[in-house]
């Protein structure tokens, strides 16, 4: 469960460290307090998407802290120790910080994780029910979500997806084979003759680099011939004067003097290895040049075959070093299209094989989802006859999509249906509900399908918005059952709500400095008296309104 929450310069928050309980807490507090900042905090720790508004006005940064006890959330506590991220405290510590050129760095127990993992850990342990939820509700994907995670198909499901995904793939390329087939002849023509035009290169030696390399000595032996002339000349076999005769004399002289100055042997011993080096350069240097022969014929060869490489790769709109890898390619598809008589019987009948995969499994998650939709829909007709719809009666249809062909979850169309008034058929919620009363069933939906859930820590956002009176103090009766196995956190306005808790944040706004701030606090038991009663009472609060508010928070405690 979340047992701290810190925050730095996050909008009206400069800064806030709040201790956490087990239970149900409620956070009430007037219009403009604050209170959505800290659901807005709690939903970027836990990976929301963040910019640089969300920073108080005069600072670089802010920063969210989050703890969190591990105790009851064991599959967060998994793939912590999966990822290498646990600490042996047995608690977990989230980072989140806001620079104000609106990037951001995530930490797990001190250590940078991209924004998936924290979001991958943070559907573990937190859940989060928004004020909207109920528009959500209407999405037929969202009621099919609702349905299998309520009757805890997501291990079938998942074999469901994965053997759509394997037919699919299948498919796709059964597709693609028949489509070629129809035009076979033609294109198989085609092929032959751009490879048989392909295969004029020596493609098993096949090198342009090397070919322009070549090409390029060729092109230029006269000049490298005699320009190497000239050199070997200069360097040794000039009798008048060549380097070697120079070398040559400089070292006599050197030795000469240096029987004087025995300082220069070292002088005579550098121009001693320059003459040697000289001498060998000039033996290499005519050796290469007798192994030199102009070759025209050769060299008009390089130029036919490069001039063939430039058209085949302008015909065929590659790089010319890439012609070996589009000769393999055509080669592919010609085998293909000559096979593919063999391939189709082949893919048709993995194409039968992973069909009836998929139809097994999709018929088992049809037959599942139709015993928790029984379950399910009773519950909620139960649940929304307490939530002030006594005569409501809600259904759960599972029927077929449109369609044979297998789809991604499945098979089946989940629809949420309900009837408010005796005699009538249930219809679709969008054209039954009221407001109001979509709030209800919203509510009953998200009790009714949290109860199984592991998630240690749930938090209600004004979900029980468009409810009042004898109806809302269930509301919160229900909240405060949910937290007889986890954390429940829940922002309300309403008094009944509020007096099912077992503590209670108050979120006020001080506008005595020049940027406004909010702050929260724990309230003791006299406070709660007087913020129930302000929320029964408004501006004026009498002694009736604060005895009300006591016996509300008296009965409020009796409940378990």
């Amino acid at each position: 469960m979340l047992v701290n929450l810190n925050i730095i310069d996050l909008a009206v928050v400069k800064s806030l460290d709040l201790d956490l309980a087990k239970g149900m807490s409620v956070l009430t507090g007037e219009t403009g307090a604050g209170k959505s900042i800290l659901l807005t905090a709690l939903g970027l720790a836990l990976g929301d998407r963040a910019d640089s508004g969300y920073i108080r006005p005069g600072s670089k940064r802010a920063e969210i802290n989050l703890e969190f006890d591990l105790s009851d959330a064991p599959q967060a506590a998994a793939w912590l120790k999966a990822n290498e991220l646990e600490e042996d405290s047995g608690h977990c510590l989230i980072r989140r910080v806001v620079n104000d050129d609106g990037r951001s760095k995530a930490f797990i127990n001190n250590r940078p994780v991209t924004l998936q993992s924290l979001q991958e850990l943070s559907e573990k342990l937190v859940e989060i029910h928004g004020q909207h939820a109920h528009l959500t509700l209407l999405n037929n994907d969202e009621q099919r979500r609702l349905l299998d995670s309520f009757g805890k198909h997501q291990p079938l499901l998942d074999q469901v997806n994965d053997a759509y995904r394997q037919w699919q793939k299948i498919h796709k390329e059964l597709q693609s084979l028949n489509k070629a087939n129809t035009d076979q002849s033609e294109r198989e023509d085609l092929l032959n003759y751009q490879l048989n035009e392909l295969q004029e290169l020596d493609l098993a030696d096949f090198n342009y680099v090397r070919l322009l390399d070549e090409h390029n000595k060729l092109a230029s032996l006269g000049q490298i011939v005699s320009t190497g002339q000239r050199q070997l000349d200069v360097l040794y076999e000039n009798d008048q004067q060549s380097v070697s005769q120079m070398l040559h004399h400089c070292l006599n002289e050197i030795s000469q003097i240096s029987r004087f100055a025995p300082e220069l042997e070292a002088i005579g011993s550098m121009l001693s290895e320059a003459y040697i080096q000289t001498g060998e350069a000039a033996h290499e240097l005519r050796r290469f040049l007798e192994s030199q022969e102009l070759d025209p014929q050769r060299l008009e060869a390089v130029e036919t075959e490069i001039g063939i490489v430039q058209n085949l790769s302008r015909k065929h709109h590659v790089a010319p070093e890439e012609l070996p890898g589009l000769v393999e390619q055509l080669q592919t598809e010609l085998d293909n299209i000559t096979h593919g008589s063999e391939r189709i019987e082949q893919l048709s009948k993995q194409s039968a094989t992973a069909l009836a995969g998929y139809q097994a499994l999709a018929a088992e998650l049809s037959t599942q989802r139709r015993v928790a939709a029984g379950r399910l829909q009773q519950q909620i007709s139960d649940m929304i006859k307490e939530l002030g719809m006594p005569q409501g009666e809600f259904v759960v249809e599972v029927g077929a999509l449109d369609g044979d062909q297998p789809k991604l979850n499945g098979c089946d169309k989940i629809e949420f249906l309900v009837s408010a008034n005796p005699g009538l058929p249930p219809k679709a919620l969008t054209k039954v509900a009221s407001g109001g009363e979509l709030s209800r069933i919203s509510l009953a939906i998200q009790v009714t399908t949290s109860n199984d859930k592991t998630t240690p820590t749930m938090i209600f956002d004004e979900v029980d918005t468009g409810i009042g009176g004898g109806i809302a103090e269930i509301v919160g009766q229900k909240l405060r059952g949910l937290s007889r196995n986890r954390q429940v956190m829940c922002v309300t306005h309403l008094p009944q709500v509020a007096s099912q808790a077992h503590h209670h944040l108050y979120v006020s706004k001080n506008s005595n400095t020049d940027i406004t701030s909010s702050t929260v606090r724990l309230l003791d038991d006299e406070e709660r008296v007087e913020e129930i009663a302000r929320m029964l009472g408004g501006v004026n609060i009498t002694q009736n309104t604060l005895a009300h508010a006591k016996e509300m928070l008296m009965t409020g405690n009796q409940n378990q």
